[in-house]
């Protein structure tokens, strides 16, 4: 493996460029010896963005070259190992070979920023705050109905903000919610769900392919 090594996320929408922050440290625990540099694929920028996954695909490693390619797609209401194959004939319809990890949080992305109640009141810029956050338990994450209310919600609770202070903050919550994911420190927490334990075994995969060269 190179000394340096770089990740790009080709995620579903522009709100997921927070798992770039969960990705490098994964990455950082599994590959100590490198320096990680990080690309979000935000083909909104593109003059004419790519619809399909497979063309999507291909402009992301042509527009953010890397040595690992983290193709994200929320599990929503489909079984998780149906998006991974969904997303694995998606790569090898886009021929671009090179390494590549499936990142299938189930339901959404949101779910895992859940684990931090800590990091959402850090986000929400009242860090001491003490109202209840009502935060669902780790056995529970998995099963939301929606991820992404629960955690906006826990935002706005742990802001203690009302009225106009409120409806700014919600006009600001893309900010926050990536905040969170910068401010976490409890990611162990998230090696207790299923979907993080495979993105996991995949990442540690990965890397050993590249170190190996295959």
């Amino acid at each position: 493996m190179t000394s340096t090594l770089r990740l790009t996320l080709l995620a579903d929408g522009r709100s997921d460029a927070c798992l770039l922050v969960l990705l490098r440290w994964l990455v950082g625990g599994a590959a100590r010896d490198v320096q990680i540099e990080s690309a979000f694929a935000d083909l909104g920028l593109v003059r004419e963005p790519p619809k399909t996954l497979d063309a999507r695909i291909r402009a992301a490693v042509d527009l953010y070259p890397c040595d690992l390619l983290f193709v994200h797609r929320d599990a929503e209401s489909l079984p998780a190992d149906d998006r991974i194959a969904e997303i694995r004939r998606a790569v090898d319809a886009a021929a671009t070979g090179g390494h590549w990890v499936p990142v299938v949080p189930v339901r959404m992305t949101e779910a895992w920023l859940l684990v931090d109640e800590r990091a959402i009141r850090l986000a929400a810029a009242n860090p001491s705050g003490t109202v209840p956050l009502n935060l669902p338990p780790l056995s529970r994450l998995e099963t939301l109905p929606s991820p992404k209310l629960a955690l906006r919600g826990a935002l706005e609770v742990a802001s203690g903000r009302t009225g106009r202070r409120l409806e700014q903050f919600r006009r600001d919550m893309g900010q926050h919610v990536q905040r969170v994911a910068q401010v976490m420190q409890q990611k162990e927490k998230l090696r207790d769900l299923a979907a993080f334990k495979r993105l996991e075994k995949d990442t540690r995969e990965a890397l050993r392919g590249l170190a190996e060269g295959c």
